[in-house]
């Protein structure tokens, strides 16, 4: 569909961006999608185009490095002339206590250079995840500040917070298969609707935001946590 939006996804190799990837090609959008695995990034442009995009496209790199970022934007608009929307989607979990952090910031350093979207993290604190609360309530300060700065600009700046949804992030933190599985289960506990969140639920209110359906709408940090953020326990 020539002449559609155009949407940058980072991180769009797995979970939450794979689901925003699918769920934007299912409405046309052109895709300019990031991520660091090759392999992983052929699938999923071809997935989207088997749901409907028509056009799609790629970067591979490391959003840590800040020569990339530039590099996706100047691909963007070398393509396709504009672009409509971005969802800052890549992250990382380092997990660690301020305890161990003490003497060594070098994974501090990551989190925060790794981190682009947020979660329930930002307003809940979470057990041994030091550093990636810090970083999720540094980018929900972000957001708010930048949709101020950029309102008078026509430009909408929101945030989809979610809870425990399932993907990679939390095994590429280093856990094994048996800590991961118990998180998955104490998390039917920590979330009152009973379950843990799939990509496709939060990939659809990143659509929301993404198109006219919120034009009156910025500076929010929209939950999608199956109302984790109002427990009180961990």
């Amino acid at each position: 569909m020539t002449g559609s939006k155009v949407m940058i996804i980072t991180g769009a190799t797995s979970g939450i961006g794979k689901g925003a990837a699918f769920e934007m090609a299912k409405r046309k959008w052109r895709l300019v999608l990031t991520g660091r695995n090759a392999e992983a990034m052929k699938e999923v442009v071809d997935e989207c185009k088997q749901h409907g995009a028509s056009e799609v496209t790629y970067v591979l790199g490391d959003l840590t490095e800040p020569s990339t970022a530039k590099k996706i934007v100047e691909h963007a608009i070398s393509t396709f002339g504009q672009i409509d929307s971005l969802v800052n989607n890549a992250g990382m979990l380092v997990l660690g206590t301020l305890e161990e952090a003490r003497d060594d910031l070098d994974d501090f350093d990551r989190q925060i250079d790794g981190n682009s979207g947020s979660s329930v993290c930002g307003t809940n604190a979470i057990p041994e995840s030091f550093y990636y609360c810090m970083s999720k309530a540094a980018l929900d300060q972000f957001t708010k500040c930048l949709a101020m700065e950029l309102a008078p600009k026509g430009v909408r700046v929101n945030s989809v917070n979610p809870g425990v949804i399932y993907s990679e992030i939390q095994r590429r933190s280093g856990i094994t298969e048996d800590t991961y599985q118990a998180y998955l289960k104490r998390s039917e506990f920590t979330h009152p609707l009973g379950r843990v969140g799939n990509p496709e639920e939060t990939a659809k209110a990143i659509a929301f935001l993404a198109t006219e359906d919120s034009s009156f709408t910025t500076g929010e940090l929209l939950k999608v946590d199956g109302g984790r953020a109002v427990m009180t326990v961990c």
